[in-house]
């Protein structure tokens, strides 16, 4: 082999640029290997690798996911030792919480990075994202930019597959943050408590210096027993946290709440919806406060940000009832959510929820009773089928809705159309909520993938039937059957 000089590293075929090692992983459905020839015609000049590549010089490893990290890292200059990154993981509020603790973060003049499942977003430049954590070498190649352009402060949204994939080795965390943890993503781990010990990895002496644990749930008090780095708590429950919040107050305006921490106290009114943000703050208020961030300012920047794409989003075209889209897609954050938009009224709750294909087929029937309990209309219909039968999808959620023995149930393939039958619904006063896909930009079935927007759709719908100017409201159509 000839001298070369290695640029960089792609986990990636398509991405390659001339220098760079091309990381052939294995995959769930192919092995990059076989795209080492379009490596190699993109510029790679070697492969690294669990098999030989013909194409390309090869470094042979066991696990080569848990070389690409470390070999990043090293590759981009160890940009996370020149960075304060502060992880955020848990089932549910990873992105609200990232969102808040990057707020915290400007506000109190840090230039800051957002690695999250939403965007990724530094000082010169934001993307849309394609995963809740990157793979290793592009997440490296974030910081090391993110370093380029003088961040010195990372809010970085950690999955649990991230954690089991090692995406996120070679990165050392001043702070992680552990939301809460329920049942998710059983298609990928084996049970509860392999998904509970993927995400404990985050918080080993190794990778991190200091954890923020909420422990308003059994596994938060299990990890914080467990752990051996030096942590704090926060509760909306528990006095005995380091840091807890009482006086909580959520309407379709924001929401409130008196933070104590050590001799201090302070109210914050954050102008995001649902009771459920309050835990996201104190997570991100007491990380800010490991930061050395002055509370006022931390609380300033928070309270400044005006929503989280996807996360109880309210879109409103001047119908006389309240209109959202939630990312609740299980069923922790269902009984996080509907109490909330209960409050917000004394009409009907309707919902429009659905299952994401491939995904773990056991919380199917659980999110369509959960639905069907807490809201009066739910009208079943597809997410992303990806490569399952949507009408066996639809046929899970219903079942479980029927079972409920509560609200009417429709079924609605078309998930514009069923956005539609929602808004055709709602009369004044209700509460009509679009659950499940948040901000994702596409749907898919099987191969194919097209633009769809539920913030778009839903807007949409509303327009369309928001009378002109002087006229009334109409009354809604009657109840659709089951189909």
């Amino acid at each position: 082999m000839h001298d070369c000089r290695v640029t960089g590293i792609s986990q990636d075929s398509r991405l390659v640029s001339p220098g760079e090692v091309y990381a052939a992983l294995p995959g769930s459905s192919s092995h990059g290997a076989a795209f080492a020839a379009e490596a190699a015609a993109r510029g790679a000049v070697a492969v690294i690798s669990d098999r030989p590549c013909a194409e390309l010089p090869t470094l042979v490893v066991d696990n080569p996911r848990q070389v690409v990290g470390p070999l990043a890292s090293w590759l981009y200059g160890e940009p996370s030792h020149h960075l304060d990154v502060f992880g955020v993981t848990g089932t549910n509020g990873k992105t609200s919480t990232s969102y808040l603790l990057h707020a915290g973060l400007t506000a109190a003049g840090l230039r800051t990075g957002l690695i999250s499942g939403v965007t990724v977003r530094g000082p010169l430049e934001a993307r849309p994202a394609v995963r809740t954590t990157p793979e290793a070498s592009e997440l490296q190649q974030t910081l090391a930019a993110f370093h380029d352009q003088g961040v010195t402060g990372v809010a970085l949204e950690v999955s649990s597959h991230a954690l089991a994939l090692h995406r996120v080795d070679g990165i050392r965390f001043r702070a992680a943050i552990f939301t809460n943890l329920g049942p998710d993503h059983l298609d990928f781990h084996s049970d509860l408590d392999d998904y509970f010990s993927a995400k404990a990895r985050l918080f080993s002496p190794e990778r991190c210096e200091f954890a923020v644990i909420g422990i308003d749930d059994d596994h938060g008090g299990r990890l914080a027993a467990q752990i051996e780095i030096p942590h704090c708590t926060f509760s909306t429950r528990s006095r005995a946290a380091d840091f807890y919040a009482d006086n909580i107050r959520a309407d379709e305006h924001g929401t409130s709440f008196v933070v104590h921490c050590a001799d201090r106290r302070a109210t914050v009114r954050l102008r995001l919806l649902g009771l459920h943000q309050v835990d996201n703050a104190l997570g991100a208020l007491a990380v800010s406060s490991r930061a050395g961030i002055d509370l006022d300012a931390a609380i300033a920047g928070m309270e400044s940000l005006d929503s989280v794409p996807g996360r109880m989003q309210r879109v409103d075209a001047g119908q006389p009832f309240l209109a959202f889209v939630d990312y609740m897609h299980n069923t922790a954050g269902q009984h996080r959510q509907f109490p909330y938009l209960r409050s917000l009224t004394t009409g009907r709750i309707i919902v429009v929820v659905g299952a994401t294909g491939d995904r773990d087929p056991s919380k199917r029937h659980p999110l369509g009773w959960t639905a069907a309990t807490f809201a009066d209309i739910v009208i079943v219909t597809d997410e992303s089928p990806h490569s399952e039968d949507p009408a066996d999808l639809r046929r899970h959620i219903a079942l479980g809705a029927w079972a409920a023995e509560h609200a009417e149930v429709i079924v609605e393939p078309h998930r514009a159309e069923a956005i539609v039958r929602a808004v055709e619904l709602a009369r004044a006063g209700d509460v009509v909520v679009v659950a499940g896909r948040g901000h994702d930009p596409v749907q898919t079935f099987g191969s194919t993938t097209r633009q769809f927007d539920d913030r778009a759709e839903l807007r949409k719908a509303l327009e369309n039937r928001v009378p002109r100017r002087g006229a009334e409201w109409g009354s809604p159509p009657a109840l659709f059957s089951r189909q």
